[in-house]
């Protein structure tokens, strides 16, 4: 008889965590061993108890669902991670997946889909509520056709994409520098042959396209 799979679930609103609890229930190869109310309590637990899988709200008191994930990965934890959200918003979802969650299940569609995401975890695969799924797609296109627009996006190395991501976010070219280590002079350089790959002329332009097409860079 395989044993029991172990979950721990973290949520500061009791009755949803309690509806969360009854999904599981319904599946008699796992079991609660574990509720948490906010962030810090849900990572003491998971390094407590060791669950197998940690199903964690991205919004709760104290540490936020995103902040547990990271936590976690820093210390090398085997757990796997499911988190919960309520947005579709295509920046959470990176952080999420850049944190090394396992799944990202929209809360309107836990019921649904929670139980698929458990399994899925389990068998080593990653699961997305199917509305994320679309966008996601949707965005491939999206990128696949500014790609098609401006070609040069493919001319650009590795350095210069990380610049233009982070011209989209608003950053300086002091505070750029900083981030990759290597001087303004250096940063200034990048953007100017990004403006000659992407035929981008003008002394605004180069921030105007980041900032048009931050979710396909």
């Amino acid at each position: 008889m395989k044993p029991l799979q172990r979950i721990l679930i973290a949520d500061d609103h009791p009755i949803f965590r309690k509806g969360l609890c009854e999904v599981i229930a319904a599946d008699p190869s796992l079991i609660v061993v574990h509720e948490a109310s906010d962030g810090e309590q849900a990572l003491r637990s998971v390094e407590e108890r060791q669950p197998d899988i940690a199903i964690l709200d991205i919004s709760m008191p104290k540490l936020n669902g995103l902040q547990v994930a990271r936590a976690l990965g820093q210390a090398r934890s085997t757990v796997k991670i499911i988190l919960l959200t309520m947005h579709e918003d295509e920046n959470l979802f990176d952080e999420a997946m850049e944190a090394g969650v396992s799944a990202y299940v929209l809360k309107d569609n836990a019921v649904e889909d929670l139980l698929n995401a458990v399994r899925a975890v389990l068998d080593g695969r990653r699961f997305v509520s199917a509305s994320i799924a679309g966008l996601l797609a949707q965005r491939r296109e999206q990128a696949a056709h500014l790609r098609r627009e401006k070609p040069g996006l493919d001319l650009l190395t590795p350095t210069e994409t990380r610049v233009l991501r982070l011209i989209a976010e608003d950053r300086t070219t002091k505070e750029i520098a900083e981030l990759l280590s290597i001087s303004p002079r250096t940063v200034e350089s990048h953007r100017q042959n990004m403006s000659h790959k992407l035929h981008l002329s003008g002394s605004h332009s180069l921030l105007k396209f980041a900032f048009d097409n931050k979710a396909q860079l």
